[in-house]
C-alpha cells in the first residue's frame, strides 16, 4: 500500500492510527470535561445532559481504544515473531510479547490505566474521582510515547525526545478531543435556557486551551523533527520526511482554521449575530477534527517508518 509515494503496511498503520486517534479523545474529552465544562457547569447546571454525552463519548473512545489497542498487540507479535497473523495467535506468543518486550511492558501500563480510567468513570461522584480519572487519561496517552521512535532513543536525547513526544501527545488530546466536545456543545440549541452563554463561555476557554495547545505542538513537534530528521535535505529525500511533510501541511490547514475560530467567529458570539457565528463555529471546528484524522492516519503511518535521520547519517 502506498500513501504520496511511501510504501506502508496498511493494517498495522490503521490499527494505530484507530488506536491513537481513540486514546486522544478519550483524554481531550476528558481534559475538556474537567478543565473548561466543569467550571461552566457551577453557573449553568441544566448543562448536566451535555456532559452526560461526553461521558458516553468517553465510554465509547475508550472501547474503540481497547479493540484496536488487542488488534494492534496481535499485529505487533506477527511482525516480531515472523510468524502469519494467524500463528501469531496463540498465548505463548502473545504472553512472550507483553512479557519480555518493552511494547508489552507499556501495554501492560496502559492497560492499568484503562482500568482505573473506566473504574473512576462508573463511580465519579467526587472531584477527586473526576481528576483521577483524567490522571488515568493522560497516562493512557502519555505512554504511547514509549511504544514509537522515542521509547528507542538512547541517552540524554531519548530523555529529551520521550518529554517531547509526552507533551506532543496531550497537547494533540487536548486539541483534538476538545474539538468533538465543542462540536456536540454547539450543536445544542441556543434557545435552551442558559446555553448560548454556556457556548460563549466554553468557547472562550477552549480557545485559549487551543492557544497553549498549539504552542506545545509547535515546539514539541519541531524537537521531534530536528531529531527525526535532522535537516531539510532530508525531508526531501526520504519517505519519512514526505510523509512528515504532508503532516505539517494538513496541521497548518488546521491552524488556518482555528485562527478564523479565535479571531472572526468567537467574538461574534456575543453580539446580534451569534446564532449565525455558533452555526459557522460548528462546521468549522468539525472540519478541524476531521483534519485531526488525517494527522493521526499520518502519525500511524510515520511510527512504521524509519526515521529521516537514519538514512542521512
Amino acid at each position: 500500500m502506498s500513501w504520496f509515494g511511501v510504501e506502508i503496511d496498511g493494517p498495522l498503520v490503521a490499527a494505530r492510527a484507530t488506536h491513537f486517534a481513540a486514546s486522544a479523545i478519550v483524554a481531550g474529552v476528558m481534559i475538556f470535561r474537567t478543565a473548561i465544562f466543569a467550571p461552566a457547569l457551577r453557573s449553568t447546571p441544566r448543562a448536566m445532559p451535555i456532559d452526560r454525552k461526553l461521558r458516553i463519548i468517553v465510554w465509547l473512545g475508550l472501547a474503540a481504544a481497547i479493540v484496536s489497542g488487542l488488534v494492534w498487540l496481535v499485529l505487533e507479535a506477527a511482525s516480531m515473531s515472523g510468524l502469519s497473523v494467524d500463528e501469531a495467535i496463540t498465548p505463548e506468543t502473545l504472553s512472550t510479547v507483553l512479557t519480555a518486550t518493552q511494547f508489552g511492558s507499556v501495554m501492560q501500563l496502559r492497560s492499568i490505566c484503562v482500568v482505573v480510567l473506566a473504574a473512576s468513570l462508573v463511580q465519579e461522584r467526587t472531584a477527586l474521582l473526576r481528576w483521577l480519572g483524567l490522571a488515568a487519561a493522560l497516562g493512557l496517552v502519555g505512554a504511547i510515547a514509549w511504544t514509537g521512535h522515542a521509547g528507542s532513543t538512547a541517552g540524554n536525547a531519548g530523555i529529551l525526545h520521550l518529554a517531547a513526544d509526552v507533551l506532543h501527545l496531550w497537547a494533540a488530546s487536548a486539541w483534538s478531543g476538545g474539538l468533538l466536545a465543542l462540536v456536540l456543545l454547539l450543536a445544542a440549541p441556543r434557545q435552551l435556557s442558559g446555553a448560548a452563554t454556556l457556548q460563549t463561555m466554553v468557547v472562550r476557554r477552549f480557545s485559549t486551551l487551543g492557544i497553549i495547545a498549539v504552542a506545545v505542538l509547535i515546539v514539541s513537534g519541531a524537537i521531534q523533527t530536528w531529531l527525526l530528521v535532522g535537516s531539510i535535505q532530508a525531508m526531501a529525500v526520504t519517505a519519512y520526511g514526505r510523509l512528515l511533510t504532508v503532516k505539517i501541511v494538513v496541521f497548518t490547514a488546521m491552524l488556518l482554521l482555528a485562527a478564523i475560530n479565535r479571531i472572526w467567529l468567537t467574538p461574534h458570539l456575543a453580539t446580534a449575530a451569534a446564532e449565525r457565528a455558533t452555526a459557522m463555529l460548528r462546521r468549522t471546528a468539525a472540519a478541524e477534527l476531521m483534519l485531526a484524522l488525517v494527522v493521526f492516519g499520518l502519525v500511524g503511518a510515520l511510527g512504521t517508518l524509519h526515521p529521516a535521520a537514519h538514512f542521512m547519517i
